[in-house]
């Protein structure tokens, strides 16, 4: 049994997934001295499941969704900084796209899931 609504959202759970690949490609940054883009990543890391977890803390469809538009969101900046950092070579083209793509399937998640918070 789960203490908190979020622990049963597969959202959630994927974002949190994807928070943890974005944290190594922060530390691989940081390892480059390249902390402004560090801090950056490891903040739309946190900021995707952080803001899933909150929509969960209310009653109210409309502040939930709220807080669900500012995760997707949140996976369109991460998916931003990828492409800088693929363009700029500090991630390799690999790592940008499987990850590109596995914010793409989050954020369509995201939105169908807020869909489902109106019925």
């Amino acid at each position: 049994m789960n203490r908190f609504r979020f622990e049963d959202l597969e959202i959630w759970k994927e974002a949190i997934e994807i928070a943890t690949i974005l944290f190594r490609i922060a530390d691989k940054l940081e390892e480059k001295r390249l902390w402004r883009f560090a801090d950056q990543v490891r903040g739309v890391g946190l900021g995707i499941p952080n803001n899933i977890s909150e929509s969960t803390g209310t009653d109210m469809v409309g502040e939930q969704q709220q807080f669900l538009r500012y995760s997707k969101r949140e996976t369109y900046e991460a998916a931003n900084l990828l492409v800088i950092l693929e363009k700029e070579k500090h991630i390799s083209p690999t790592e940008k796209e499987e990850t590109y793509e596995r914010l793409h399937v989050l954020s369509k998640r995201i939105t169908s899931y807020s869909r489902s918070l109106a019925f």
